[in-house]
């Protein structure tokens, strides 16, 4: 069975979930996901990426498709949703992709349109609402809740019991230690350790004022 998906961007995220496409089909005997094309607002993008399928045209201008699912390959959180709620609203239908290197707990429940990258971790009765991205080699601690539009950046740890709301942007490194609570539109820079919770539009990040150098014995 295959399954016909049209990729909306065709930046450098866009390059990464077409190669996840790739291991994927690797990985199955039942399911394929076959790529028709990508829509982007800068066709120079697509031609960077030497994508081996079509440039269909403009997002801003897009007519949608009612035989193909849409996968979202823009990362800045800024643009995800106002994209995803236009096309929702005019009839498209979306899926999301795990990678097949994760592991996810089979409690897990994972929202629409979710793409979970290799080596990610998803734990026990984790929860993970619409249109998030969890990169390569995080970690998604047990009973974690995680909102909608969400960028998990590579090998951020959200220790158990953690609570994400909406469209926050965590950073490569990041991590946050047990039942930490952050709001909405939130930047945690990378390397960043939450021991306190966050609120609403704030950045977050470690300032490092000191260097510690290790001193051999002789």
């Amino acid at each position: 069975m295959k399954k016909h998906v049209l990729i909306i961007g065709a930046g450098g995220h866009a390059a990464e979930v077409r190669d996840y496409i790739r291991f994927y089909n690797k990985s199955q005997s039942e399911e394929q996901i076959e790529v028709v094309g990508f829509i982007d607002d800068d066709e120079n993008i697509h031609s960077r990426y030497e994508y081996s399928e079509p440039y269909l045209g403009k997002i801003s201008d897009h007519n949608i498709l009612l035989d193909v699912y849409y996968l979202m390959g823009i990362a800045n959180v800024a643009f995800r949703r106002p994209i995803v709620e236009k096309f929702k609203a005019m009839g498209a239908k979306f899926t999301g992709l795990i990678h097949p290197t994760a592991l996810i707990s089979p409690s897990a429940k994972i929202g629409e349109g979710v793409l979970i990258s290799h080596n990610a971790s998803v734990g026990p009765m984790v929860r993970i609402g619409d249109f998030n991205i969890l990169n390569s080699r995080c970690t998604i601690g047990h009973d974690t809740v995680i909102g909608n539009y969400n960028f998990i950046s590579p090998q951020v740890a959200l220790s158990g019991h953690t609570t994400v709301g909406n469209e926050n942007m965590f950073g490569v490194n990041s991590a946050t230690i047990p039942s930490i609570v952050v709001g909405n539109n939130n930047k945690i820079g990378a390397g960043t350790i939450l021991y306190k919770n966050v609120g609403d539009n704030q950045t977050v990040f470690n300032r490092f004022n000191e260097r510690i150098i290790k001193i051999s014995e002789s």
